[in-house]
């Protein structure tokens, strides 16, 4: 993986080229990590050589796994990374094509990169932070800004 911070006006940009064979959803947390960011918007194109989706079940409250094993292009990438518990969580989307044209999606629990994933990862405050909703049990954005 190759990163660089560049700066768009007052916030900060973390561009992030993730190599063949990385875990996508581990790389761009390490980025998160390595460069301290706690609110931001996360975009991204590539590839991948296998994933893993989710769909989250209601009912169940967790995901129904959505193997993807075929190479498929990163079609659209985007969610947001907060802060959660003291470290940086993120919580992406993907939409991913496959060779006959036809697409999956959901939320983003692995991607095998294969060639490349192409990260821009957005600052857009100090701090996002999310908490735990006891209805669902997922961690969700709480909506507040801290500086």
């Amino acid at each position: 993986m190759s990163d660089v911070e560049l700066s768009d006006g007052d916030r900060r940009v973390v561009v992030v080229a993730v190599d063949k064979g990385e875990d996508a959803v581990a790389a761009v947390n390490e980025a998160a990590v390595r460069y301290g960011i706690r609110g931001a918007r996360v975009t991204a194109v590539g590839g991948f050589a296998s994933a893993e989706l989710g769909y989250f079940d209601r009912e169940k409250r967790d995901y129904l796994r959505i193997p993807v094993g075929e190479q498929v292009e990163v079609l659209s990438l985007l969610g947001d990374i907060a802060e959660h518990e003291g470290q940086p969580a993120l919580h992406v989307h993907a939409v991913l094509g496959r060779r006959d044209g036809t697409t999956v999606g959901g939320h983003l629990l692995r991607g095998e990169v294969w060639p490349t994933l192409e990260v821009i990862i957005s600052e857009v405050g100090a701090s996002l932070a999310k908490r735990i909703d006891r209805e669902t049990g997922l961690a969700l954005l709480a909506g507040t800004i801290r500086q």
